[in-house]
């Protein structure tokens, strides 16, 4: 039986509207940062990218000042020192991934039919980590207080020798702050990508946007987890004193480089993959027919994003590596212009056989063709072993990595703002005000930095604040600054431009480029619940296949057309067909994102202030904060303790085994796992290549205490894996004390392993092999704790009728982590207790 009010909404569009809006709403007043809706955190992701964009600007603009003419004391050395580091740091750190971030969090769920992201109140907590972290960051520029030892940091000249001020530690806290927000993303994203696609859409019908996101997700997860390790590890070396970059100690300077273009290599990628998405979203809407080479194109994504990982020597080829590594990675650099090329080929294949429409976003489109085409070129001249030493360190890289930069990621960035502006606020921009800005963009770019790929051939190196005046750098110079204000005067007509369309702009009709994904069928402005009923796709093209689509959607006739129950929900469907397999019941608006970010940003200003004990406790608090928010889940009254549905729909998420958290937690500890790989790499690197590693003669860890633990631990997982065969079996006699079992058992585990820490009386801040060992087993001792709590309270959980074989979903996700922490803690004791024995220093 239908209910009455269930009745009237099927047979009145308006109140659906209505129910849906009371439901998916967001607050006003201070509530609004309680907000978790995904199109209000992408647009602010987006415009706190774009505020750090302009500080960013702005000390771009200093730089070229002093550098106009020979001999200047427009800054002093440190001063400018410190305003280049936070230069390439604010844009590469808290501009393009964070902006980048934003567009996908905006758009994705739009674009695949569903009516938000999978973990929203994750993405709240990712946003807040990035503005704080940021705040953090950019104050030390107001007190001169600023990193100076370039966006790179390395090592030694940002240690406590060389760099004795806070300067690197606000980069080290800061930018260890905002990459939380960005792996949180990452895995958001990665999550509804796979699992939140509307009815049909399988892999291979997903908008190619979709792909080049999920590719650029999977490499956040992957790629900035060994510069989150890097991070720790220096900023442990500055704070307590343990060795792990000097030499003398056992450290290796070079281990810093590593990790940090383990991750900066990908980055490049990580970037540029979002605005070849953009690229390929505009390029078919604007040639009027399907983009060529669809299977291409995904094949070409994938393999970028995998040959990305093998090219970090790319940037060390005059560290001193052997030749045979040279040659290896000379030829990887070269191999990733393969995919490239692909991608070229495929967009001017499509214009070609299409009839294009120079509307503003394809002008941006073109300047992006241009530029990164011709930034493209330079790279492989780069990836030649020979040339590369010769130009190493010199304004020829700078220019490079700008056209690759600046050209890859900024033009289509601003075509893709100028193309979905019109969703964002109904209006559309202006042809002459863009055009202005465009051309501007264009000229002043290539004025700067095409000139200073010839300062650098001349021989200019890179992070000099002067010049004598005589070396023939300065008319170069003097242009490439000139041009650089001309860049800024076109940069400032596109926010003019942008800023003025929203009260003046031309209002705009529905879909006005005739585009072809589903964010078109959405209202504009979009809602806050994007649409009212989720449509089956069949097609790669849904609106250009059926145009009127948008109106049977609005009026209720697809799926999930209904709001009595009071659940935000959506579809959850197979990661590969598309097919519908749940209903996703997503948590409501919350201030428990907030609570956490902010306690976790008490805690980075602690460590910057060298307070460890209200860190200490700060940490704490931001942990409660965590446990409780997890609290509200599955069966909890704030979430959906009604699990009833429509007759024919399928079941809720949390009355399922296999929910987007269990996802979520896979991909979480896939950067987990690269986190502990790199630390892996990092152990045996310093084993095998430090000149001053000490092995000692007698291992300091306890095998047999060691074994013990790795048994307990071991056991422990077997009970929570009997116990989740028997939810799966719809059993759940004992299921309480099980998990009570299994947190003694795991608290055995965290106890023997601490016990073997204390017993090993090891000397972190002497040796280098001590510290990289303790920090090994704290890594050890910290997931198991988290595992005993996470196990205890699922057996509270029990005991309040929120876990059962009614709602048998989160026991799955806790024994994922039980998983990975019998994986992670045998092959620490097979690193740390037994090569040793076996094979000595």
């Amino acid at each position: 039986m239908k209910s009455v009010n269930q009745e009237a909404i099927e047979h009145d569009p308006q109140q659906l509207h209505e129910d849906l809006h009371t439901i998916w709403g967001n607050p006003k007043g201070l509530r609004s940062l309680t907000i978790v809706n995904h199109t209000t955190l992408g647009l602010r992701f987006m415009v706190t990218g774009m505020v750090f964009f302009l500080i960013g600007g702005i000390l771009a603009m200093l730089v070229r000042t002093q550098l106009a003419m020979p001999d200047q004391n427009f800054m002093s050395p440190d001063i400018y020192n410190q305003v280049t580091t936070m230069h390439g740091t604010v844009m590469m750190f808290l501009f393009a991934i964070p902006m980048l971030e934003g567009l996908a969090i905006y758009l994705i769920p739009k674009m695949i039919g569903a009516r938000d992201l999978v973990c929203p109140r994750l993405t709240s907590l990712g946003y807040f980590c990035y503005l704080f972290g940021g705040i953090i960051l950019t104050s030390s520029l107001i007190i001169e207080m600023a990193p100076s030892s370039g966006w790179f940091m390395y090592t030694p000249l940002s240690s406590k020798e060389f760099a004795p001020d806070l300067g690197s530690d606000f980069w080290l806290l800061g930018i260890t702050f905002v990459e939380i927000s960005a792996v949180s993303a990452g895995v958001e994203l990665v999550v509804s990508i796979l699992r939140t696609r509307t009815q049909g859409m399988a892999l291979h019908k997903m908008p190619l946007f979709a792909w080049y996101i999920l590719a650029m997700a999977l490499m956040i997860v992957v790629g900035f987890p060994p510069l989150i390790l890097g991070s720790v590890l220096l900023e442990l070396e500055r704070a307590v004193g343990m060795p792990f970059f000097q030499i003398a100690g056992g450290g290796d300077p070079l281990l810093w480089q590593h990790l940090f273009w383990l991750f900066g290599h990908p980055e490049v990628y990580i970037i540029f993959l979002p605005a070849a998405g953009i690229v390929s979203t505009l390029i078919p809407v604007f040639a009027g027919r399907p983009i060529v080479g669809y299977g291409w194109v995904v094949a070409a994504i994938a393999i970028m994003g995998f040959i990305s990982f093998g090219l970090w020597v790319h940037h060390m080829f005059t560290v001193g590596i052997p030749q045979l590594a040279q040659a290896f990675f000379s030829a990887a650099s070269m191999l990733v212009a393969v995919p490239t090329a692909i991608q070229v080929f495929v967009w001017l294949a499509t214009l070609w056989l299409g009839k294009p429409k120079m509307k503003l976003p394809m002008l941006w489109v073109m300047g992006f063709l241009i530029i990164f085409v011709c930034g493209g070129l330079t790279g492989v001249m780069l990836a030649l072993v020979p040339f590369n030493w010769q130009v190493h360190d010199t304004h020829f890289v700078v220019a490079h990595m700008h056209y690759v930069l600046v050209g890859g990621m900024f033009f289509p960035l601003i075509a893709g703002l100028y193309y979905w502006l019109p969703l964002f606020s109904g209006r559309m921009p202006s042809e002459n005000l863009g055009r202005w800005g465009f051309w501007l963009t264009f000229l002043g770019f290539n004025g700067t930095f095409l000139i200073m790929h010839w300062t650098g051939l001349l021989g200019m190196p890179r992070r000099v604040y002067t010049y004598e005046a005589g070396s023939g750098w300065e008319i170069y110079n003097l242009l490439s600054s000139v041009s650089s204000f001309v860049l800024s005067a076109g940069i400032a007509m596109v926010l003019l431009d942008i800023a003025l369309h929203f009260r003046f702009g031309k209002p705009a009709k529905h879909n006005p480029w005739n585009a072809d994904t589903l964010e078109w069928a959405n209202t504009m402005p979009p809602s806050a619940y994007n649409f009212v009923s989720l449509p089956t796709v069949e097609t790669r093209h849904p609106l250009w296949d059926d145009p009127n689509l948008p109106h049977t959607m609005a009026k209720g006739m697809h799926g999930l057309a209904v709001a009595s129950h009071g659940r935000r929900e959506m579809w959850g469907t197979d990661s590969i067909t598309g097919k519908v397999r749940e209903i996703i019941h997503l948590p409501g608006n919350s201030w428990w994102p907030l609570f956490a970010a902010a306690a976790l940003a008490v805690v980075c200003i602690s460590l910057l202030t060298r307070v460890y004990a209200l860190a200490g406790i700060f940490v704490v608090i931001a942990g409660v904060f965590l446990l409780r928010w997890s609290w509200e889940n599955g069966a909890h009254p704030n979430a959906a303790p009604d699990a009833g549905v429509k007759p024919g729909d399928p079941p809720l998420h949390s009355r399922t085994m296999d929910g987007p958290g269990l996802w979520a937690m896979a991909v979480f500890l896939i950067a987990n796992g690269s986190f502990f790989l790199s630390y892996l790499f990092g152990w045996f690197y310093l084993w095998t290549v430090s000149p001053e590693w000490q092995m000692p003669d007698i291992p300091p860890l306890s095998l047999l205490i060691m074994g013990i633990a790795g048994g307990a631990v071991l056991a422990g997982c077997a009970v929570i894996e009997k116990l989740v065969r028997g939810l799966r079996q719809q059993r759940d006699a004992g299921l309480r004390a099980s998990f009570y079992l299994a947190a003694a058992l795991g608290a055995l585990q965290v106890g023997l392993a601490g016990w073997a820490l204390w017993r090993a009386d090891l000397s972190p801040t002497q040796t280098t092999h001590d510290a990289v060992m303790l920090v090994g087993l704290v890594y050890a001792l910290f997931h198991g704790g988290l595992a005993v709590i996470l196990t205890v309270l699922q057996g509270m959980r029990v005991g309040y009728g929120y876990v059962g074989a009614h709602a048998p979903f989160e026991p799955a996700v806790v024994a994922l982590l039980w998983r990975y922490n019998v994986v992670t803690f045998w092959l620490l004791v097979g690193a740390l207790a037994i090569l040793p024995r076996m094979i000595g220093g």
